[in-house]
């Protein structure tokens, strides 16, 4: 068995702690094992892991993801990467014929399919573990997992079996799909629950020339790196809406124990241990409020219930945790530049944006960087930098010049000027950007690693 962990969307809906930048599945809001906090992907990794089956796992993510993931996974955990953000139907046909053309993974091999959002217990494990005996056995293309409704969402998918799930104990048995429904409205649900519906998870089992067959028939490549080169060409839709409404051979497989999609602040809500993270404070009479602060300033919540308050550099949202619907569709029009951004190195926080009556552009900018870690060799065409050293120790180099730099330190960088810094201590430092144009896009990276950079320059 090859086991997929989808962990490349962008998570919009846990806003403003989500971004473009920062997807909800990085969200350090769950507590660990050891009292520590970790995301939903740090909790399903070292749940795999328990559970024997990291080994057998491969992570898809975009490439814009990778650095975050892999400051949370670690270095060496296998990846499949696609070249931009499309949604769940591309990301699997990649990884399918990454298996099938790089890794080398036999046709006949069981393919399962995991979201990274789902929280579940150990238990859960041996369901992943009985998949491939039952796809092998099945006269079914693909298999499903479904969980027992726990209330009418509109935010999941159902699937509608040909007997009622309810009216019988058989452990995993599969059943034939009667129909399948993605995201009803609560009315539709109720009706859809009583038909005896499951949720859709979300995790599919198939074996791998399932997919390799179906790219073949839309004319796509199925070899890994020629079909990263023309991913644009496959649709962008969902896995569900691709392949789930569209094969026959379908059946699906009961699971009744805990199972969760952490997608919205109601659901995420649920399975917090805490009613405030970060500055403020929840008063005795707040029932079933909570607080989380990213922000240096307080912010208290009094006398209001069963309301959810989260605060970053993005934005404040204040709603209420039955407000899921209304919430999710004003999410899905907004489309600003994320203030916050996690790296490989740190992270960064935009403080203050501005044009002058000049016409020139300024950015202002918090920067970290940890300790051992270094910002990529690069350059920039359309602005220019101004470092103000505010904490800490590293090694700068400037146009193949390194200098050591210290807290009250100022560099300026100019124009087209090949530039990187090292810390050698946790490094604190403003960064005021001026140009007529200022764009994210405008950086060419010359170098990653330190190795690569000091390479280049023959320095040891």
């Amino acid at each position: 068995m090859k086991i997929i962990l989808l962990s490349g969307g962008s998570g919009k809906r846990l806003w403003p702690l989500s971004n473009s930048k920062r997807a909800k599945q990085y969200l350090p809001v769950l507590e660990g094992p050891r009292g520590g906090m970790e995301s939903m992907l740090q909790r399903l990794w070292r749940q795999l892991d328990e559970a024997d089956l990291q080994e057998h796992t491969r992570i898809a993510t975009c490439r814009e993801q990778v650095e975050i993931l892999q400051r949370q996974v670690g270095l060496e955990a296998p990846l499949i990467i696609e070249p931009e953000q499309r949604d769940t139907f591309p990301a699997v046909a990649l990884a399918a014929a990454y298996l099938y053309s790089i890794a080398g993974v036999s046709l006949s091999e069981t393919i399962i399919i995991m979201p990274v959002d789902a929280y579940v217990d150990n238990d859960f494990f041996s369901c992943i573990r009985g998949l491939p005996k039952l796809s092998r056995e099945s006269r079914a293309e693909l298999l499903m997992v479904g969980t027992r409704p726990s209330f009418p969402s509109e935010q999941y998918g159902y699937i509608v079996p040909e007997i009622s799930p309810y009216q019988e104990d058989e452990g995993m048995c599969e059943r034939k799909v009667r129909r399948f429904k993605e995201k009803p409205y609560e009315a539709e649900a109720e009706s859809l629950i009583a038909d005896g519906a499951f949720w859709n998870s979300g995790i599919y089992a198939f074996q791998l020339d399932f997919i390799i067959a179906m790219l073949m028939n839309r004319g796509l490549p199925i070899h890994y790196d020629e079909l990263y080169k023309q991913y644009s060409k496959i649709p962008r839709g969902s896995f569900e809406v691709e392949v789930t409404q569209k094969t026959d051979a379908r059946s699906v497989i009961g699971y009744d124990g805990e199972w969760k999609d952490l997608g919205t602040w109601k659901t995420l809500s649920e399975e917090l241990s805490f009613d405030r993270l970060g500055l403020g404070e929840v008063s005795a009479d707040s029932e079933q409020s909570q607080l989380i602060n990213e922000l240096d300033i307080p912010i208290s919540i009094i006398g209001l219930s069963n309301v959810f308050v989260a605060a970053s550099p993005d934005g404040i949202l204040v709603t209420s945790k039955d407000a899921d619907s209304v919430l999710n569709a004003k999410l899905r029009s907004m489309n600003e530049r994320p203030k916050y951004e996690e790296h490989r190195w740190g992270h960064s926080r935009v403080i203050d944006s501005a044009v002058m009556a000049s016409g020139l552009h300024s950015v202002t900018k918090r920067v970290f960087i940890s300790a051992g870690q270094n910002l990529s060799y690069q350059m920039h065409f359309k602005r220019k930098e101004v470092w103000t050293i505010i904490a800490g120790e590293g090694l700068i180099v400037i146009d193949e010049l390194f200098r050591h730099i210290a807290p009250g330190d100022t560099i300026v960088i100019p124009e087209r000027s090949r530039h990187s810094l090292r810390a050698i201590t946790d490094v604190e430092l403003i960064e005021v950007q001026t140009g007529q144009q200022i764009n994210e896009d405008d950086v060419i990276r010359l170098g990653v690693t330190w190795d690569e950079i000091t390479s280049q320059l023959n320095m040891a």
